[in-house]
Formats: structure tokens, C-alpha cells, sequence
């Protein structure tokens, strides 16, 4: 990394996250909530990697990117079933697997990661029914669809959204009825196109049916699995990290308007 780079990432860092601030603080959370989870998976022979903006976060600023206040992993579904029930007996205390089995007041169709040693409150507004809202890693899982499939999924899983905005039901209303249309495409939806996507090209990977974001992944682009150091400790990320990356983001290294950033968090309280 040249002087001038050093310099901006400290001068990111010293607007955005600085030492001891409470974005930094959460940052760190994540990463401890990510080495825990690697351990798991190291542990087991499971194979995941850093995606999206942890990614890019890796890529560009060897971490989190300044403003960033979220954390993502992806990993394959049928990885994931034979993970799920280490992560359910070998978890620390203080964190948790967040599902719909374990948090029936959570709808989405991806597990979370979450610590029990925190609150967490999103702009989104849709947690309000989860009984898990500590700090969170979002665990993406992907599989072999086609594009048409997985939109289709959308829309049945935006039934769901939109009963939780809904200001017309009280929530007991809206619990009922999410997990009414949960249940319908855990158990019958879902498995049909499943079925379905098996005549399909096992050369893209999407996400796992229900899951709000269409962008595929090219199965070559990520393995074999290579390695790279995110916030001085080393993760599995994609062998192609720019073929990833230029497919989600153009041109990753130019950095955004640095005015008119997201974030997903509204509220967040850490505890020691």
C-alpha cells in the first residue's frame, strides 16, 4: 500500500470509525462474532467466505470498510444444513443462531448470527417482532436457480413484508399471518422450485429462495476458496475476488459519495 493510501485509510477511519468509537466498537463485536463462527467451521470442515461489502471491505481496506455496520458470509445451502446443528451445540453462550425455528418472530429466509450482549435496532423497521436484536452477521446461502425461479420466490416472500407494514393489523395479526405464509413456502414453495432448478445450469448460484437480492454468483468465481487478511485475521473469500466484486459493485476501488452513504443501523447498544 502506497504513503498516499495510508494516508486516506487513516483519514477514512478518522471520520468514520474511529478507535473507541461506538462504530468501532461494533465492528469489532462482528469480528469476534466472525471468529467464533470460523472456528466453527474450521472445526467442521465447512467451507464459507466474506461477501459483498465485507468483501469489498477486504479487498480495498484490508477490513471493514469505514462506515460499514454489518457483516456478511456466504456459504452453500446444502454447507449450511450440515452446519446448522454445530452452530446450535458449539456456539458460545453469548451468541446465538437466529432462524425462524429458533426466533419464531423472525420471517427472513437466511440465518443471522446474533449477540446476546447487545440491542440492535434497523432502519428497515422490520425487526421489531425478532426476539433475538443484538448485533448480527448475516448468513447468506446460496444455490443452483434460475433467475426466474428465484424472482418468483420473491414474490412470495414479499407477502411477509408487506403484513409487516401493515398499519392496519396489530402485531399478534401480523405474527400469525407471516409465519402462516412461512410455513406455506418452507414446505411446500420452496421445495417445488427446488425441485425445479434441478434442470437448471449449475454454473450460477443464488441465493437461497425468499431471499430479497437477485444478483447471481458465478460458481467458478468462487472456488477453490483462497484467503486474504480482514481486519489483521485471515478468512476464505473467493479465488476471484475481482471477478466477484466487478460483477456486484463495476468499479470496486473508487469509493462512493462519501455525503449520501447507507446504513442499516438505527439504534445500537453495546454492552461490555
Amino acid at each position: 500500500m502506497s504513503q498516499q493510501q495510508t494516508i486516506n485509510e487513516k483519514t477514512l477511519r478518522d471520520r468514520f470509525n474511529p478507535e473507541g468509537s461506538l462504530l468501532r466498537r461494533h465492528q469489532q463485536r462482528m469480528l469476534e462474532m466472525l471468529r467464533a463462527f470460523d472456528t466453527i467451521c474450521q472445526r467442521h470442515h465447512i467451507p464459507y467466505w466474506l461477501s459483498s461489502g465485507t468483501l469489498l471491505g477486504c479487498v480495498r481496506h484490508g477490513g471493514f470498510i469505514p462506515w460499514d455496520d454489518d457483516l456478511d458470509v456466504e456459504m452453500l445451502r446444502e454447507d449450511y444444513l450440515r452446519l446448522q446443528p454445530f452452530l446450535l451445540r458449539e456456539l458460545p453462550d453469548h451468541l446465538a443462531l437466529q432462524t425462524h425455528q429458533t426466533d419464531p418472530g423472525y420471517f427472513f429466509c437466511y440465518p443471522k448470527l446474533r449477540d446476546r450482549r447487545s440491542h440492535l435496532e434497523e432502519l428497515s423497521g422490520y425487526d421489531w417482532a425478532f426476539g433475538l436484536q443484538g448485533a448480527y452477521i448475516d448468513i447468506f446461502l446460496l444455490e443452483s436457480s434460475p433467475a426466474c425461479l428465484q424472482t418468483l420466490s420473491q414474490l412470495t416472500i414479499g407477502h411477509c413484508y408487506a403484513i409487516m407494514k401493515d398499519r392496519h393489523l396489530s402485531p399478534a395479526q401480523k405474527r400469525k399471518r407471516v409465519g402462516r405464509w412461512f410455513r406455506a413456502n418452507q414446505t411446500f414453495v420452496f421445495p417445488v422450485l427446488r425441485l425445479l432448478s434441478r434442470l437448471s445450469s449449475r454454473r450460477w448460484l443464488r441465493h437461497t429462495f425468499g431471499t430479497p437480492y437477485p444478483a447471481p454468483r458465478q460458481r467458478s468465481d468462487i472456488f477453490p476458496l483462497a484467503e486474504r487478511t480482514f481486519e489483521g485475521h485471515a478468512f476464505p473469500v473467493p479465488r476471484d475476488n475481482h471477478a466477484y466484486l466487478q460483477r456486484m459493485f463495476g468499479d470496486y476501488m473508487k469509493l462512493p459519495n462519501l455525503d449520501r452513504l447507507q446504513v442499516h443501523t438505527a439504534k445500537l447498544k453495546l454492552d461490555e
